[in-house]
């Protein structure tokens, strides 16, 4: 089989497996099993030979099988730079974007990440603001080996304290830049999640099994021990999580809680100050 029928299969194979954009997939798998980035592939394409379409071929069976490309190709694109994921974090997506303009659109050079993952959010903080030093929070230590190897990889090591911990409770000291993209899935929902995301990201992560709304109550809670005076605090949501997250905050006592929509317009991050007097809202 030539390379440019075996690419054609690849796509009618990946179409009848349900996959969204089969076409794009397909030619991606076959630039990694050829070792050339996807723009050089209509180039190199009629000399591809045998063992690359071999590779190509073991590819496509597991994207076939849903999983996700970036766990075939070990890295994801976030905020114009690659992260390394794997089965261990989530995927970062341009959703959570929104929450990093946000960050950056403000104050904050103490920063902690609550659920960091694959450490895209925290470390794109620290990579884009230099004098910033962050602390990245999460339960599950293959999670945290995968930050820290983004950490090393963006050259933010040595900003970046990464710690075992379920949300605040191995957490020290005093922060004003609060954020999380903490899993907010209801138990409920997770039938309805496409199978790249069902089957093959961690659970941990995307899911409280309850409400959805465990990780917001966790947060608010330590948020009078770890709040610097002023503290901005921004968190991802659901998009029909908006109300819920935002009255968690202000009872917790945080002021100027606001919504966010993300760049399709659904709501995305609560966003909120800490007082900077305890007790006196901010003006």
């Amino acid at each position: 089989m030539t390379p440019a029928a075996a690419l054609r299969d690849a796509v009618a194979r990946l179409r009848a497996a349900g996959v969204d954009d089969p076409a794009n997939d397909a030619r991606r798998l076959l630039a990694l099993a050829a070792g050339v980035v996807p723009g050089r592939l209509t180039a190199v394409l009629p000399d591809i030979d045998a063992d690359a379409l071999t590779r190509f071929a073991t590819l496509i069976a597991a994207r076939a099988a849903r999983v996700p490309v970036s766990h075939l190709t070990g890295t994801r694109a976030f905020w114009g730079r690659d992260f390394i994921v794997t089965p261990d974090v989530l995927d970062p997506r341009p959703d959570t974007e929104t929450l990093v303009t946000l960050a950056l659109d403000g104050p904050g050079t103490q920063v902690i990440d609550l659920g960091t993952g694959s450490g895209c959010i925290l470390l794109t903080v620290l990579a884009e603001r230099p004098g910033a030093v962050g602390q990245g929070v999460d339960l599950s230590p293959t999670a945290l080996a995968v930050a820290s190897r983004n950490a090393a990889a963006l050259g933010v090591a040595d900003r970046a304290c990464l710690t075992q911990s379920d949300w605040w409770q191995s957490v020290t000291g005093q922060f004003d830049l609060i954020l999380s993209n903490p899993p907010y899935i209801a138990g409920a929902e997770m039938t309805d999640l496409s199978p790249e995301v069902r089957d093959h990201e961690p659970r941990l992560a995307l899911t409280d099994g309850a409400d959805g709304l465990t990780a917001y109550r966790a947060i608010a809670a330590g948020l009078a021990n770890h709040a610097a005076p002023g503290a901005r605090i921004l968190m991802e949501i659901g998009p029909t999580q908006g109300a819920a997250v935002a009255s968690i905050l202000q009872q917790a006592g945080v002021v100027q809680v606001a919504v966010h929509p993300d760049i399709d317009g659904r709501p995305r991050v609560v966003s909120g100050q800490w007082p900077k007097i305890p007790g006196v809202p901010a003006k």
